[in-house]
């Protein structure tokens, strides 16, 4: 069990507690990820737009997704949430162990809010005390909840059974569109290359001959460029923009965005 100042984790179990606006760290979700808000707002950002998720809300998150996340809490108070992450190895041996064969290829949403369920939010509800006294959680609370996790997804709505049991890795796509669509989220060029459904050799490689430039050079030159535009012409502050253009810290950002146009971005 691991226990911080903002969260407590078991195994694959989270539960978060805010009481400041806060960007979360993890951009790439690599699990099925089942979600429930306690108080407060988190904002998922996607390409796609922004997803608000409220105080009594339950949402599903697809595995192999690029998400930005921000937790607000309410006036006063404190953003609380707790995640269940409903990972590839369990839900392998859940199919096994109940005979579920193969299925098709999912292609529905990749992130969703579920219809009010009592059973679902009883499962939450009864999750919450062992996590507002953590000495009582075990590591074997973790394998039965993911059970009951998979169980009451499937009574709440049995096609979602494509959604979990469907083992595929993305399919190599279009490599060009997929990193212009995608270049501000920072994570490793080893996740898009997963994503892109390619090796890291394979990816560097049609990067390049797409590109003609490495991965990492076309990265921060491509948010540089969005980021000249949106203070030049869109009036945006620098620190309004860096962290969701991929950069990790104000620094780094005014450092390479002088060294690239020969001017701070404040000054400009």
């Amino acid at each position: 069990m691991s226990e911080y100042k903002n969260y407590i984790k078991l195994d694959n179990l989270l539960y978060s507690c805010v009481d400041t606006k806060q960007r979360g760290n993890e951009q790439f979700v690599a699990e099925h990820a089942l979600g429930y808000i306690i108080s407060g707002e988190t904002h998922l950002i996607t390409t796609e737009g922004t997803h608000i998720i409220g105080p009594g809300d339950i949402g599903l998150v697809r595995r192999n997704q690029l998400v930005k996340s921000v937790k607000v809490p309410p006036p006063d108070g404190e953003c609380k949430t707790l995640n269940i992450f409903l990972e590839q190895g369990f839900l392998r041996k859940y199919a096994i162990e109940h005979k579920i064969e193969q299925t098709e290829k999912y292609s529905g949403p990749t992130m969703m809010l579920l219809n009010p369920d009592p059973f679902i939010k009883g499962y939450f509800d009864s999750l919450i005390p062992y996590f507002d006294h953590p000495e009582h959680l075990r590591s074997s609370l973790g394998e039965l909840k993911t059970k009951e996790a998979i169980e009451l997804l499937l009574h709440h709505d049995p096609n979602l059974k494509n959604f979990l049991f469907d083992f595929s890795e993305p399919w190599k796509i279009d490599l060009e569109t997929y990193m212009n669509k995608n270049y501000m989220y920072n994570v490793p060029i080893a996740q898009f290359a997963k994503l892109t459904g390619r090796s890291l050799a394979g990816f560097k490689r049609d990067f390049t001959k797409i590109f003609k430039t490495s991965p990492s050079y076309w990265l921060q030159q491509r948010r540089l460029s969005e980021a000249y535009f949106l203070i030049k012409d869109k009036k945006r502050k620098p620190s309004d923009i860096y962290l969701d253009l991929g950069f990790e810290n104000f620094s780094h950002f005014s450092y390479s965005f002088k060294n690239a146009y020969g001017v701070s971005p404040t000054r400009l």
